[in-house]
């Protein structure tokens, strides 16, 4: 089924682009202290304070959000590219904003979206024989898709971003619970060369945001394993 709200996927169309090879950043690993995010005066506002969603952080090697009770452990040796993503996606935002004569609806802060999490087992930039397993954790406010009320609609845009990128579904949609939380999972897959490239991608709405918590890897095993390091919280 398509939805009216399928053709505003800008912000998902630039993240699911930039978790693949893109301009040379400065990466750092997932250390065991500190924000995911960056401490700079000029990084793009964060999701609406007042909506009770805040960005979470990286602390011991896992990922905490206390206003969503989720909680994704990072394998050791990952690095962080949250900061870089969001700067990514802010530039591309604002072009796209300029070049268009009419305008184009922000994608950042409290009307559009913003990663919370974006953590490669390599950075994007290098390159390797192996698939770049990543995790990408990301809110996008449900205003932006008018008539939006459950997860399983947000799959419509998601679905026709994975496919421009190259992704063929595995099969329908499916419910999958994490402790006490219900979400929607799709299972994709890319051939890249000689290599497969798997995604799953599990959304919750929470909020008022569509969150999309997005797992690539080169085999079903890693990605459960992946998966598998995602727990809520019974708040």
């Amino acid at each position: 089924m398509r939805f009216g709200f399928i053709s505003r996927c800008g912000f998902l169309l630039v993240l699911l682009s930039l978790v693949f090879p893109c301009p040379a950043q400065n990466s750092k690993p997932a250390d065991s202290s500190g924000s995911s995010s960056s401490r700079s005066k000029k990084r793009p506002k964060a999701p609406a304070k007042e909506s009770g969603l805040d960005e979470g952080g990286v602390v011991g090697g896992f990922y905490r959000n206390k206003s969503l009770g989720l909680s994704a452990k990072i394998p050791p040796g990952w690095v962080l590219r949250t900061e870089e993503m969001n700067a990514r996606e802010e530039a591309d935002s604002k072009q796209d904003t300029n070049s268009s004569p009419q305008g184009a609806q922000g994608t950042t802060g409290e009307s559009g979206g913003r990663a919370l999490l974006a953590v490669f087992s390599r950075p994007p930039e290098a390159k390797g024989e192996d698939v770049n397993a990543s995790i990408v954790i990301a809110a996008e406010a449900v205003s932006s898709y008018p008539g939006l009320t459950e997860a399983v609609q947000y799959l419509g845009p998601l679905t026709e971003v994975a496919q421009a990128q190259g992704f063929t579904a595995d099969e329908d949609p499916y419910e999958i619970a994490i402790g006490p939380k219900t979400l929607v999972r799709a299972d994709f897959h890319k051939d890249v060369g000689s290599r497969v490239m798997r995604q799953s991608t599990l959304i919750f709405l929470a909020k008022g945001y569509a969150v999309s918590i997005t797992v690539i890897g080169g085999t079903e095993d890693e990605v459960e394993e992946l998966v598998d390091g995602l727990s809520f919280s019974g708040k």
